[in-house]
């Protein structure tokens, strides 16, 4: 497989490009290797995504807490990379279906629409495709995901093809994410909980001393909304229960 360069992309007459279109409906051209983070600021998914009975795939919008509005997705799979990026506490920003990638390959003009770009708090960049790992076993497929890889790793953005995470590390951050949203859980109460916890404390201990003379449970969901704000950290490779140790973070 051959992606040109810019310099030999010249002579055929297609430079690779970033469309990306904006909320004013407008679409820009952006020469891959002028394209800035800042190009996307306003900027809509690519394609519209709509969930109609009868439909083969599982698609939707996820009301994030790291962009604080809704991000599509296109199957239970990009809903669960999507999870795990609003989870993470160095992921500042998530685009769906960023831009458009067009590329001289080969002999030919190829087009491709990443799932998601991933924006770092050190300003990194990565461009995530989600894919079943059974599909990947194609090769037009694997060849289809590789090319948009070697452009985006020519740019000095990071490229990320996933598959799957751990399903009990899964399972446990879409329960905390039932206390992404501030206010679920008011912040007087987050706060109190945060500042009487001791390190190292397991939940079920913590929760019976926080809750004083209430039921126990009472106190629980200040303690996973401190969870999953990445102020507390557990073990999340094992079930999330009383045993799990409660860690501060900062």
């Amino acid at each position: 497989m051959a992606v040109r360069s810019a310099g030999g992309t010249r002579r055929t007459g297609k430079v690779p490009t970033a469309s990306i279109r904006y909320e004013d409906a407008q679409v820009r051209e952006v020469p891959l290797q002028k394209l800035r983070l800042a190009d996307f600021a306003e900027s809509v998914p690519w394609r519209d995504v709509r969930s109609v009975r009868g439909m083969t795939h599982y698609s939707g919008k996820y009301s994030s807490a790291t962009t604080g509005g809704q991000v599509v997705y296109e199957s239970r799979l990009e809903l669960a990379r999507l999870l795990l990026a609003d989870f993470d506490p160095v992921v500042q920003g998530i685009f769906a279906q960023p831009c458009r990638l067009t590329a001289r390959v080969g002999d030919g003009v190829r087009h491709h629409v990443p799932d998601f770009l991933l924006v770092m708090q050190s300003g990194a960049a990565q461009v995530v495709n989600v894919k079943p790992s059974a599909r990947l076993q194609d090769p037009k497929i694997a060849e289809a995901l590789a090319w948009p890889g070697e452009l985006i790793r020519q740019h000095g953005w990071e490229y990320e093809i996933w598959s799957e995470a751990d399903r009990v590390l899964l399972e446990n951050v879409r329960f905390l994410a039932g206390y992404r949203r501030r206010g679920v859980v008011p912040d007087a109460e987050v706060e109190r909980a945060w500042e009487q916890l001791v390190d190292g404390e397991e939940l079920g201990l913590a929760e019976r001393r926080l809750a004083g003379g209430r039921p126990p449970e009472e106190a629980r969901p200040p303690l996973l909304a401190l969870l999953w704000s990445g102020r507390l950290t557990t073990d999340l490779s094992r079930p999330l229960s009383g045993e799990s140790v409660l860690r501060r973070c900062s």
